[in-house]
């Protein structure tokens, strides 16, 4: 074999090694897309609570900045939570519907679904109903945050606020709550062997509510 025949042998060779260096690393890439992809929680189920077979589901509508839905969440939901949630008689559903005429209320529902991503829903969420009045008034949602998320925490929050998961999950939310054709929060909604009723938020204290969730789990 002559000289010229060995270098192009050898350019082959190369150009070869080059080719499958190229496709290994795509292989790797898309595994590395899919894994990444994977690695994103379903956000629904982390916005919600109890167990799926409770025999009573319950779905609230709710906008962060909205002080009735504050008022029905530390004084309806929180000892719901603790009384019906927690012994598997009510499985609760929360729903983002940020309301136009709250200024920072997407900005939160945003900061719940991120937190969500990591597994802080229930404590941002408790954060930003309890401190209701200080970010809805300056915007800085963050402060409000400090003493429920890490710092390490607070950066992966904030990575994740224009996420597509998030943004979908807002998305998805605010189109249930439009094909009922609702227009303000807190919504409420019973479910009880396939039949949903809708309650009145204005009257749904947690009194109230007990006595008709006692009620039918009688029937």
């Amino acid at each position: 074999m002559d000289r010229k025949s060995s270098r192009w042998i050898a350019a082959l060779a190369v150009a070869g090694a080059a080719m499958l260096m190229i496709f290994a690393g795509s292989l790797a890439g898309t595994k590395a897309s899919a894994q990444t992809k994977a690695a994103h929680v379903d956000l629904a189920a982390e916005k919600s609570m109890g167990t799926k077979s409770a025999p009573i589901t319950m779905d609230v509508y709710s906008d962060f900045q909205c002080p009735s839905c504050r008022q029905f969440f530390l004084s309806t939901t929180m000892p719901l939570m603790n009384d019906y949630v927690a012994s598997g008689k009510v499985y609760l559903i929360h729903h983002d519907f940020p309301l136009p005429m709250h200024a920072h209320s997407h900005d939160a529902a945003k900061w719940a679904n991120a937190a969500a991503e990591i597994g802080k829903f229930r404590e941002v969420e408790t954060a930003l109903y309890t401190k209701q009045d200080t970010w809805g008034a300056t915007g800085k949602i963050d402060d409000a945050l400090d003493n429920v998320l890490t710092p390490a925490e607070m950066k992966r929050v904030r990575s994740l606020l224009d996420s597509p998961e998030v943004t979908a999950s807002i998305e998805h939310d605010e189109d249930l709550a439009k094909a009922k054709g609702l227009s303000g929060t807190p919504s409420i909604f019973i479910t009880h062997k396939g039949q949903t009723y809708p309650l009145p938020a204005a009257g749904a204290t947690y009194n109230l509510l007990k006595r008709y969730i006692d009620f039918l789990l009688t029937q």
